[in-house]
C-alpha cells in the first residue's frame, strides 16, 4: 500500500501511483502523473499534470514539477544494465514542461544529486551523476551532459550544451546558444562555440549579494588573469600575490589551478 501519510494528499482519479511510493504531507499528484514504487516525494510537492517520477528516487520537500517532466528515469549509457542507481532531489525546486533528469550510473556512485532552490525551464535536460548545487538555473533546452557538477548559483541560458564531466563554477554565466567542453570558472560570463571567458560577472555578483570589496577583487583578478596580456599561469601568481587575501578571489584562483583552462578572453 502507499504510505498512510497519502491520506493527507490530493491524489486525481486518473493519476497511477505504484504500490510502495511514499508520499508525504500534502503531496499533489495531478491528472495523468505517474509515479513509481520506488519514489520518495516529499511534503508539499506537487506533480501538476501529466509529470512522471520514476525511481529509485527520492523528491524533498515543496517541489513542483509540470507536465511532461520526467524525472528518475535510466540513464542514456550503453552499459548501464538496469542497476538500481538513484535521482536524490532536495527542496523547493521548479521543474518546467519537458525537464528530463536521469537517475546515476555505475560509472559514478550510482546517484545524480541536485540541491534546493533550482530552476529548471522547458525542456532542459540533466544527464547521469550530475551534481547540481543550490540555485542553480537551467533556462530552455540547456542540455548538460553526465558527470556535470554546478556550483552553488550557476546560471546557463537558453540551448546551452556542456560536456561530460565539465564543471561550471560559482556564479557563472553560460550565455545561451554556448558548448562548453572545458570548465568555466566561477564568476565570470562565457559565451560562444566553444565557450570562451568573456567578462566578469557584475550582474551575478550584485544578485547573490557578493561584498563590494571582493567584486572589486575579482574585477581586478579578471584583469591580472584575462586582460594583462601575460599568460594565465603568470597571472595567476600574480592575483594570488596580491589579491589571495580575498576568499572569492581565492575560490577563483584555485578553480583554474585544478581545471582543464578555457581560452582567452578576446580584448
Amino acid at each position: 500500500m502507499i504510505e498512510a501519510r497519502a491520506r493527507t494528499c490530493q491524489i486525481h482519479p486518473s493519476a497511477v501511483v505504484e504500490v510502495g511510493a511514499k508520499l508525504g504531507q500534502g503531496v499533489v499528484v495531478g491528472p495523468f502523473c505517474y509515479v513509481g514504487r520506488d519514489v520518495e516525494l516529499g511534503d508539499g510537492t506537487t506533480l501538476v499534470a501529466h509529470a512522471t517520477v520514476l525511481g529509485p528516487s527520492r523528491i524533498g520537500k515543496n517541489n513542483r514539477v509540470f507536465p511532461y517532466a520526467t524525472l528518475g528515469a535510466a540513464p542514456q549509457d550503453r552499459s548501464f544494465s538496469d542497476e538500481p542507481t538513484e535521482l536524490w532531489v532536495e527542496d523547493h525546486n521548479v521543474f518546467r514542461e519537458q525537464v528530463t533528469v536521469h537517475r546515476g550510473s555505475t560509472k559514478g556512485d550510482g546517484i545524480t544529486r541536485i540541491g534546493s532552490g533550482c530552476w529548471f525551464m522547458v525542456g532542459a535536460h540533466v544527464a547521469h551523476d550530475c551534481v547540481i548545487q543550490d540555485g542553480v538555473m537551467l533556462t530552455n533546452l540547456t542540455s548538460l551532459g553526465g558527470h556535470v557538477h554546478a556550483a552553488p548559483g550557476a546560471v546557463c541560458g537558453g540551448h546551452v550544451a556542456v560536456a561530460p564531466f565539465v564543471r561550471l563554477g560559482r556564479n557563472c554565466f553560460v550565455a545561451g546558444g554556448a558548448r562548453v567542453e572545458r570548465d568555466v570558472p566561477p564568476y565570470v560570463i562565457v559565451s560562444g562555440d566553444r565557450a570562451r571567458v568573456r567578462a566578469l560577472n557584475r550582474v551575478g555578483l550584485e544578485r547573490s549579494a557578493i561584498a563590494a570589496e571582493s567584486q572589486a577583487a575579482l574585477a581586478r583578478a579578471f584583469a591580472l588573469i584575462w586582460r594583462s596580456g601575460e599568460p594565465v599561469a603568470k597571472g595567476l601568481s600574480l592575483a594570488r600575490e596580491e589579491l589571495g587575501s580575498d576568499p572569492c578571489v581565492r575560490e577563483l584562483v584555485e578553480f583554474l589551478e585544478t581545471s582543464r583552462p578555457l581560452a582567452r578572453a578576446r580584448r
